[in-house]
């Protein structure tokens, strides 16, 4: 979309300041940050400011882009007050991108009574006033459940997006790269991320009762072969680590010479990336690799082994420029 003075304004939360910052150096002619003051008046409430003279620039852009983070309940109000208010100032084409739609694993009813706090984080988001130019759009990677777009109302655009490039691009560049063999942990799993590793050999794992112990589920390799291979278990986000962890020792009990994980979103509560570092995950995965896409989780892991982050950076500069 071409108008104005061809720019794209980038406006970000500031937990999102490194990652607008790398998008900005990657596009330096083309991408122009518009701060924000993240205030809060004594009662604690938010107390939000544009940079007024950027935002009025802004107007004869090509477009204008969000960087949000929702990963933080908290968080949550404030930058919904900024997203509703930048429609009311006549910007062009708007976007936003949430890398993580963090209530995406509450998707499903299974008692009466259960709250799917997906659809209402949805329903909020579909509240954002219509633009301009129209509908505001959110960009949003590998969400957690596909059917989950539908429940964004018709006032706001819903546009998916993977990080999938990212990890093939890394492991394209590994030495072994004619060794790797893609994993799923699960059925599920494989019916989502198949279509992007057609060209590797696939594993599907699932879980089954311990033959010795019958309260105990562990997974096992149902389809594929690992022997000899260096198997990439693929998962759109990690809480716990648990099943990863299952995974890998299954396996490796199938002869995988090595054992790596690749998840879009690295959740990690209660840091159980530790497991990892130094848990029963430590040794056992040769590399863990991750976004930015929780940016407090990407800033403490990075740098310590095996954990890898692979920016969102270049993805998202492509597609607010492209």
């Amino acid at each position: 979309m071409s108008a104005g003075n061809g720019k794209v304004y980038l406006l970000y939360y500031e937990s999102m300041a490194p990652l607008a910052t790398i998008i900005k150096d990657a596009h330096p002619d083309e991408v122009i940050l518009v701060n924000t003051a993240w205030d809060r008046f004594p009662d604690g409430f938010p107390n939000i400011h544009f940079d007024s003279d950027l935002i009025e620039e802004a107007k004869r852009g090509s477009s204008v882009c969000f960087l949000s983070s929702m990963a933080d309940p908290k968080q949550i109000f404030e930058q919904l007050c900024a997203i509703y208010a930048l429609p009311k100032h006549h910007l062009p084409y708007i976007r936003v991108v949430l890398p993580w739609f963090s209530t995406g694993t509450m998707e499903r009813i299974e008692n009466f009574g259960d709250v799917a706090s997906a659809k209402s984080l949805a329903r909020m988001l579909s509240a954002t006033p219509m633009g301009k130019t129209g509908p505001v759009t959110f960009t949003i990677y590998d969400i957690h459940a596909l059917q989950e777009q539908f429940y964004f109302d018709d006032t706001v655009l819903v546009e998916l997006q993977t990080a999938v490039p990212l990890l093939r691009s890394r492991l394209a560049s590994l030495p072994d790269k004619d060794s790797i063999t893609i994993c799923f942990p699960d059925d599920g799993a494989h019916k989502r991320f198949k279509k992007y590793f057609h060209d590797y050999p696939l594993i599907i794992c699932g879980k089954e009762r311990d033959l010795h112990d019958p309260s105990i589920r562990v997974v096992k390799v149902k389809e594929g072969d690992a022997n000899g291979r260096h198997c990439v278990i693929i998962d759109d986000l990690v809480q716990s680590g648990g099943t990863l962890i299952q995974c890998a020792k299954g396996l490796q009990a199938g002869g995988a010479s090595k054992t790596s994980c690749w998840v879009t979103h690295g959740i990690f509560p209660n840091e159980a990336w530790k497991k990892f570092t130094e848990g029963e995950g430590k040794g056992l995965i040769t590399k863990f690799w991750i976004t930015d896409s929780m940016p407090a989780v990407a800033a403490t892991v990075n740098g310590q082994e095996p954990f890898e982050v692979l920016s969102l950076a270049p993805l998202i500069g492509e597609l607010i420029t492209g």
